[in-house]
């Protein structure tokens, strides 16, 4: 029989399975860092071979950026948003939403007849310029004037206060729902401007609103994420981000409460980071994450095994420790002397496990399990318990390779456990579509497998073949 293998091909051997690598050639990829190799990227000098998996692709139908600019996704992407947002003025309860959606609505049918009456130079831009002023701009600076806003925020801007009052977030005994503070202590950073600024008129008014600083911290963490993602682009993704934000799922978030914006980006800055072999900044970012909500937390695991595929076990190491130490330093006050406040309303509430149920009650298949009494509740919980362990089986099994693969399984773990938690909203999915959708804009694919990157320099023609990839 004739081996159809590629000399120098380095076929992977399993990191659990105590076997070793093949040798193979050294590597034409210069590391990430002076003294440290990539790993699994090597060179060939003879054509690919048939069966063998290569990256890129040949065929670039599937180009993220290439199908969103065909003028019948965006078509049909408007006609979506405008459905969504109609329906707000129809079946929600909640003034902030209805607001929302009688403004949003016509933004969006208008940004759709854009797309299809300019020319195609010139129809994405306005039609995102619309959408973001409709959907965003307008009712947020409406809301913002008016002082109006969701329960999430209020609780925001009283923890600061009373973090510099009594030196705590969390009120000691809660009498109402209001009063339950289910987010961890570094979510007061976003409460500091309302009592620097305070109310007294309209500019501070607006100036010290948490939801301007929600905003303002995803807008940054993701234009980050993606100069990393994607370094050799000169032009920032001011289109991709505008449509972005004014998307429904984000929109409506950022203009009546917008307190899991900056998770979101936090998350897609952290698994970038980890990706390019930042560690130090990597952990930082994590621990700002983990200190902000514990559904957070996935997202550590995630980073540190991307980093230890990737670059091995010291920089891997090193991130974690990072990340932990750090978000013990924020953590650990609140938790030695409100201990209780802390595990009732950072723990309990979200799970639905006090006196007081907590508002978010959207009709995902959690809740429904929990509207059945204690044994659908105890059902909820144990299913999203098997599925949490069913993601980090498969995140140990298969650990990440890339940015994209690390926020594919972070999406998962939060996806499971958003739907069947007892308690949640639909917008608490915003965070697994963004780190689902971003990186993949960013890099401008949808595989998972890394890139290898060119540095033959600009404007140069390849006089080989592309480096292959180990299967697996």
């Amino acid at each position: 029989m004739v081996s159809t293998r590629t000399p120098g091909f380095a076929r992977p051997r399993g990191r659990f399975t105590g076997r070793t690598r093949t040798p193979a050639a050294p590597t034409s990829v210069p590391p990430s860092r002076p003294g440290r190799q990539l790993r699994g990227l090597v060179s060939r000098a003879v054509p690919r071979q048939r069966g063998e998996s290569t990256f890129p692709p040949t065929p670039d139908r599937l180009n993220p950026s290439r199908l969103a600019s065909l003028r019948s996704v965006q078509l049909l992407g408007c006609a979506i948003a405008a459905g969504w947002a109609a329906a707000f003025p129809l079946v929600s309860d909640l003034p902030n939403q209805r607001l929302w959606g009688t403004i949003a609505a016509p933004a969006y049918a208008l940004a759709g007849l854009l797309c299809l009456a300019l020319p195609r130079r010139y129809a994405a831009r306005s039609a995102a310029a619309v959408a973001l002023t409709g959907a965003v701009l307008v009712p947020l600076a409406l809301l913002a004037f008016q002082g109006r806003h969701q329960s999430e925020v209020m609780v925001v801007e009283r923890s600061a206060h009373l973090l510099l009052t009594t030196g705590s977030p969390y009120l000691q005994h809660p009498v109402v729902v209001t009063d339950y503070n289910p987010y961890l202590p570094a979510m007061t950073l976003f409460g500091m401007p309302r009592q620097l600024l305070g109310s007294g008129d309209a500019l501070t008014r607006v100036a010290g609103d948490a939801r301007i600083w929600f905003a303002l911290t995803f807008l940054v963490c993701l234009l980050a994420s993606w100069r990393l993602l994607r370094p050799s682009r000169d032009r920032a993704p001011l289109l991709p981000l505008a449509v972005l934000t004014a998307s429904p799922l984000i929109a409506l978030a950022l203009a009546v409460g917008g307190v899991d914006l900056p998770l979101i980006g936090v998350c897609c800055l952290a698994m970038a980071l980890a990706e390019r072999d930042r560690t130090v900044g990597a952990g930082l970012v994590l621990a700002l994450a983990c200190t902000l909500k514990w559904t957070a937390w996935p997202a550590l695991p995630v980073a540190v095994l991307l980093l230890w595929r990737l670059y091995g076990r010291r920089p891997a190491a090193r991130t974690g420790l990072i990340a932990v130490g750090a978000s013990l330093a924020v953590i650990l006050p609140s938790a030695l002397t409100r201990a209780d406040a802390l595990r009732e309303q950072v723990v309990r509430f979200p799970l639905g496990l006090t006196a007081i149920r907590t508002p978010a009650g959207s009709p995902l298949p959690g809740k429904v399990l929990a509207g059945f009494g204690p044994t659908g509740h105890t059902v909820s919980l144990t299913l999203m318990t098997l599925g949490g362990v069913a993601v980090a089986i498969w995140l140990v099994a298969r650990p990440p390779v890339s940015a994209i693969g690390a926020a594919d399984l972070l999406a998962a773990g939060l996806a499971i456990a958003f739907m069947l938690a007892p308690a949640g909203r639909f917008g608490y999915l915003a965070l697994p579509v963004v780190l689902v959708i971003w990186p993949r804009l960013a890099v401008r694919r949808w595989t998972r497998r890394p890139a290898v990157p060119d540095r033959r320099g600009p404007g140069s023609r390849p006089d080989r073949p592309e480096p292959a990839l180990p299967r697996g």
